[in-house]
C-alpha cells in the first residue's frame, strides 16, 4: 500500500509533545504571575509600614539594596529623647540579628525552646548573660552580649527547620529525659543538625501529628490561645459513648480547671460507637482524655489526626517529613485576624 496518503503528517509533532509544551508554557506563566503578585504584595506591605512610621515607602528592590551592610561611623554624642520615641526605637531594634531583644525571645531564636518554656528556664537561673546568672525573662540582650545555657554559648539560629512527625506511642515530647525514656528527638535525629523542639506536647501514650521546629516566633504563635489553633483527635474508648454523654460534651463540661467547650464531636465509625472524633482548640494539659474520664470512660487509644490543618497523610507511624514552603507560609499567617 502506498504511503503517500500519510506524507502530510510527516514532520508534525506528536500530541503528547504539544501538550507538554503547553503545560510548560502555563507553568512558566504561573511562575511569572506569582512572582509579580508577590513583589506587588511586598511593596504594599512596605507602603503600609512606611505610612505607620511616617517614612517614605520603598520598593522591594530598593529595600534589598538598603539592607546591604554599611560602614560604621564614629559614635556621636547622644541626646536624651522622650520615652515614647526611645520605646519605638527599642521596638524597631527588637530582632535577632541587630539591636536588642528580650532574653526569653533570644533563647527561642537560638533554638533552645519556646518563649514560654524559656521564661521558666530563666527564672530557675539556668541562663547566664556575660557570665552572670540572669533571672529576668525581659532582660534586653544586645548583639554583643554572650548568652549561655547549661554552660554552652548560644547563637541565634538562621537556618529554620520545620518537621512534621507521625508520633508513635511510648515516646515523650521533651528534648531530654533524666529517666532515660525514649524521646521524639530520637526519631528525627537524621533530619537536621539544628536544635529543634516540639510545638506543644503529646502524652506518652498519645500518637499522631507533632510539629518540631527551631522557629521561636511560630512556636509562640501556635501555642498562644488567642490564635485558636484547631486540633482533631480520634479517641478509642473502653465502651460505646452514650447519646446522653455525647450531648453533655457538646453542651460543655465543667472540669476541675474550668469549663471546656469542644468545637465538634462525631462517631468516627457508624458501626462502633466507642471510636469518637473530637475537634478542639484548647491547649490545656491532657484535655481530651480528661473530658472522657470526667464522664466515666477510659481512653484506650488517642491519635491526633490533624494539627493546625496539617495531617499525617502519607507519613507512616514513626516517620517524618519537612513542611513545604506553602505549608510554612500558611502556618505563619493562620488565624492572624483572631489575635487579640
Amino acid at each position: 500500500m502506498s504511503q503517500s496518503p500519510f506524507q502530510k503528517f510527516a514532520g508534525k509533532k506528536k500530541n503528547s509533545v504539544i501538550k507538554e509544551e503547553i503545560r510548560q508554557e502555563k507553568k512558566a506563566y504561573r511562575k511569572e504571575r506569582n512572582a509579580f503578585f508577590e513583589k506587588k504584595k511586598e511593596e504594599e506591605y512596605q507602603a503600609r509600614a512606611a505610612k505607620r512610621s511616617g517614612i517614605a515607602p520603598v520598593s522591594a528592590d530598593t529595600a534589598k539594596k538598603q539592607a546591604a551592610p554599611v560602614k560604621e561611623e564614629p559614635a556621636k554624642a547622644t541626646k536624651k529623647v522622650p520615652f515614647a520615641k526611645s520605646a519605638k526605637a527599642a521596638a524597631a531594634n527588637d530582632n535577632p540579628s541587630t539591636g536588642v531583644m528580650p532574653l526569653n525571645k533570644y533563647l527561642a531564636h537560638c533554638g533552645v525552646c519556646s518563649r514560654r518554656d524559656a521564661v521558666e528556664l530563666i527564672e530557675k537561673g539556668k541562663v547566664k548573660v556575660n557570665g552572670t546568672v540572669a533571672t529576668e525573662p525581659g532582660y534586653k540582650v544586645k548583639h554583643t552580649d554572650e548568652v549561655a545555657f547549661n554552660g554552652k554559648k548560644l547563637f541565634v539560629t538562621k537556618n529554620l527547620v520545620y518537621i512534621l512527625l507521625n508520633k508513635p506511642k511510648d515516646y515523650i515530647t521533651t528534648t531530654d529525659d533524666p529517666q532515660g525514656r525514649k524521646t521524639v528527638l530520637q526519631l528525627i535525629q537524621t533530619a537536621t543538625t539544628e536544635r529543634v523542639y516540639p510545638i506543644g506536647r503529646l502524652d506518652r501514650n498519645t500518637s499522631g501529628v507533632l510539629l518540631l521546629t527551631n522557629d521561636g516566633d511560630l512556636t509562640q504563635k501556635l501555642s498562644h490561645p488567642s490564635y485558636q489553633i484547631k486540633k482533631i483527635y480520634e479517641a478509642k474508648l473502653d465502651k460505646p459513648l452514650a447519646k446522653a454523654d455525647f450531648d453533655k460534651i457538646l453542651k460543655g463540661l465543667k472540669l476541675e480547671d474550668g469549663e471546656i467547650q469542644v468545637d465538634s464531636l462525631a462517631y468516627a465509625d457508624s458501626k462502633d460507637k466507642s471510636i469518637i472524633g473530637i475537634e478542639i482548640h484548647s491547649g490545656r494539659n491532657r484535655i481530651v482524655r480528661r473530658i472522657f474520664e470526667h464522664l466515666g470512660y477510659d481512653v484506650k487509644g488517642l491519635d491526633r489526626v490533624m494539627y493546625a490543618n496539617l495531617t499525617k497523610k502519607n507519613v507512616e507511624r514513626s516517620k517524618w517529613r519537612y513542611l513545604s514552603e506553602k505549608e510554612i507560609r500558611l502556618l505563619k499567617y493562620m488565624n492572624a485576624s483572631k489575635k487579640k
